[in-house]
């Protein structure tokens, strides 16, 4: 899945490259996220709007659509039942909106950042954010309580080990950060090849038994790292025209992997081993 400038979302076969179905009709500015439902059967679209979209799947539809937030949303998930959708916007604020009652307005306010919420991450009863103040912030609904790292330098993505216990978070000093996820300590450090100090690139850890550690960069390049030595691994060059790779993801199961850039390109690639590009899709 993949989202962008023309606002619209388009739904891809990776081993074939081939365009299996579009959503649009509904955010007016840039789709600037999307997550996917546990179950596959429905997709959170956020952008440029402040609008946030409930989608079918299989029909393409619009299911629902949320407004509240006073600016532009960055980041979107689901609770793992799929009933509840997490929102975190350039407004300092993350909203939770209930998908099983017929309500437009938020059940939740999260307002403890203080500048733009660039990444949201739901696991159980956790909701982990990423702020441009700094400030990495874990929150326990069920027992109602708040966990503020600082990180220091803003935060531009967050996303969870498979086994959930590390958060990786990328930030705007060109670093890239492991945390225990119970302690707070900052298990590795990965800076390299990689730029980013100006905007929002996303990492990701994938591969055999989380191997690496992947990100894009400013300069075109796709880094990966080893993700217990915190090495580099891997630099491929070329594949975005010396654009910012904006957008990398792993297949969860498979040694595949995806790269998104300004370029408008979406690049799907084999294993580090050859560095070689299997399929490319462009709109």
């Amino acid at each position: 899945l993949t989202g962008g400038s023309d606002r619209k979302i388009h739904l891809y076969n990776p081993n074939t490259t081939s365009l299996i179905q579009k959503y649009e009709k509904g955010h007016g500015y840039e789709v600037l996220d999307i997550a996917v439902t546990h179950d596959n059967e429905r997709i959170g679209s956020v952008g440029g709007d402040r609008l946030a979209f409930l989608w079918d799947v299989a029909t393409a539809k619009s299911l629902r659509r949320f407004e509240g937030h006073g600016a532009r949303i960055n980041c979107v998930g689901f609770n793992e039942d799929a009933s509840v959708m997490v929102t975190g916007s350039f407004d300092a604020t993350v909203r939770f909106w209930d998908l099983k009652s017929n309500s437009w307005k938020p059940i939740q306010v999260l307002d403890e950042a203080k500048d733009s919420v660039t990444a949201v991450r739901v696991g159980g009863w956790e909701v982990i954010t990423g702020s441009v103040d700094g400030h990495l912030r874990t929150y326990d609904l069920r027992m109602g309580t708040l966990v503020t790292d600082l990180v220091g330098h803003s935060i531009t993505s967050v996303s969870l080990t498979t086994d959930v216990n590390g958060i990786l978070v990328s930030t705007l000093d060109s670093q890239i950060r492991l945390f225990d996820k119970s302690t707070g300590t900052c298990l590795q450090t990965y800076a390299g090849s990689h730029k980013n100090t100006d905007f929002r690139v996303r990492s990701c850890v994938g591969g055999p038994g989380d191997a690496w550690v992947l990100t894009g960069s400013e300069d075109g390049k796709i880094v990966a790292y080893d993700l217990l030595e915190g090495r580099e691994v891997a630099v491929v060059k070329g594949q975005h025209k010396e654009k910012v790779v904006s957008c990398v993801a792993f297949h969860p199961k498979g040694r595949q992997w995806v790269s998104a850039g300004v370029d408008g390109k979406n690049m799907f690639h084999s294993t580090f081993a050859h560095a070689i590009s299997v399929g490319r899709c462009e709109y």
